[in-house]
């Protein structure tokens, strides 16, 4: 089997979402063999040790299967074995009650359907 890149692999994986992103996080020194930084082409080995970090979490990775493609979430875990130290498996939990999720808290924002028939009505009595 051919080896892939490393940015095509962690893509496959699904530890990033698009290829971009996995390049973007390698050109920038947040994945790392052996402690040194790589290059998104570099070709990945079964055996290989990364540490990867993301704004979500960080871990190590040892690479046991190559894969092309992306494939689904419970093929793509069969490929590469967690080794993530105690001591960021913690860091991890951390972020993860912290991390922004993106979505707006309640009440804020757009009116909500009942609210913009409150205020039609408002004004459709101010009217007549």
């Amino acid at each position: 089997m051919e080896k892939p890149r490393l940015d095509k692999y962690l893509w496959a994986i699904r530890i990033f979402k698009t290829r971009t992103q996995a390049t973007i996080a390698i050109d920038e020194g947040k994945v790392k063999w052996n402690g040194a930084n790589v290059k998104p082409s570099r070709l990945v080995a079964i055996g290989d040790r990364y540490s990867i970090k993301t704004p979500a979490r960080r871990w190590t990775i040892e690479v046991t299967g190559l894969l092309q493609a992306r494939v689904a979430f419970e093929e793509a875990i069969k490929n590469y074995l967690d080794i993530t130290s105690e001591e960021d498996k913690q860091l991890n939990q951390h972020m993860g009650t912290s991390f922004y999720t993106g979505k707006r808290h309640s009440k804020t924002g757009h009116p909500t359907k009942k609210q913009r028939r409150d205020l039609e009505n408002f004004f459709e009595e101010d009217i007549e």
